[in-house]
């Protein structure tokens, strides 16, 4: 998969979209926010790396549900063909550009993957102090890619409600519950 996404996201960059209006993008002037943005991801995406080494089982269901995720969302952007919001201030991330190529993508959007991978990694993490770190880092996240104008307040929005349908979907049909009762 990791592989053909520079093929789909160049497809994906080639085609006209839609424009929205979006009430609340209007009310938020553009700002720079990238290093915020990605300080936040990869402290969590490093928390959930340590917390995965001490327990396999977050491990497995962080990288399905991650596989799942990506899959619906390359359906969803494949079908749902948006122009970037107005005012878009380009997010550029030095780690996800090995995946994307060296192009810069601003069609991929509905829904958020930024939003998407903090929410799964609140989902995915066990300990209460993690969870209350990553929900409050998630929520952060969604604001700061509004006030970038990266997405729409839809992609934002959806986002959470997709990851924890195809989260409780992955924990249903791996029996990830079932693997957590194994545990030592």
């Amino acid at each position: 998969m990791l592989l053909g996404m520079p093929f789909f996201f160049n497809y994906i960059q080639n085609r006209q979209g839609a424009l929205l209006n979006d009430w609340v993008l209007d009310q938020l002037p553009a700002h720079d926010v990238s290093p915020y943005i990605f300080a936040l991801i990869w402290g969590m995406g490093l928390l959930i790396l340590i917390r995965a080494m001490y327990n396999p089982v977050i491990y497995i269901n962080y990288v399905w549900s991650l596989i799942f995720i990506n899959l619906v969302r390359m359906l969803t952007i494949l079908f749902i063909s948006l122009d970037p919001p107005r005012g878009l201030i380009h997010l550029v991330d030095p780690l996800t550009s090995i995946f994307y190529g060296n192009t810069i993508i601003t069609r991929d959007l509905f829904f958020s993957g930024h939003t998407s991978t903090m929410i799964l990694i609140f989902l995915c993490l066990e300990k209460r102090n993690d969870k209350i770190a990553a929900f409050i880092s998630a929520a952060i996240v969604m604001v700061l890619l509004l006030v970038q104008h990266i997405h729409y307040t839809i992609d934002v929005v959806v986002a959470p409600v997709a990851v924890y349908i195809i989260y409780r979907l992955v924990r249903r049909i791996f029996k990830i519950d079932r693997l957590s009762n194994y545990e030592d």
